[in-house]
């Protein structure tokens, strides 16, 4: 097999792609592409704790802290404490924040299209199965 014909780096190559277009679309906004993303995921369910935004961007606690610091010190999110839990610390949009994201999420579907726009319908169906099925546990 030719090393341009391993899916390994097919993929890599793949997620580079989607990676750029998606910073691109989000660069105006003076934040990087995860940032967007996080973000996002707060326009969808702001007020989480890390460890559930952890988990819905499936990001490491560690990735997640920095992402978090960088969006705080831009004034786009602010961490506050839970009121039912002590311990625990939630990360919710600053007004600032619900603008930058709202923006950043209203670009997701069309950009999405953008993106996989030399596929047809029945194509892009398949590839989104097939990227389910490939990030399923496997049993």
């Amino acid at each position: 097999m030719k090393p341009h014909e391993c899916i390994f780096f097919q993929l890599a190559k793949a997620g580079q792609a989607g990676a750029r277009h998606w910073s691109d679309c989000v660069a105006g906004f003076g934040v990087t592409a995860v940032q967007g993303m996080v973000l996002a995921f707060l326009a969808d369910e702001d007020g989480v704790s890390s460890g559930r935004l952890g988990s819905r961007v499936q990001l490491d606690s560690a990735t997640l802290t920095g992402i978090i610091d960088r969006l705080a010190r831009a004034g786009l999110v602010e961490r506050q404490a839970d009121p039912d839990d002590r311990r625990a610390i939630r990360i919710c949009l600053t007004g600032k924040g619900r603008d930058v994201s709202d923006k950043i999420g209203a670009l997701v579907e069309p950009e999405n299209r953008s993106f996989l726009s030399n596929l047809t319908d029945e194509e892009e169906m398949i590839f989104r199965m097939l990227l389910r099925k490939l990030l399923s546990p496997r049993g």
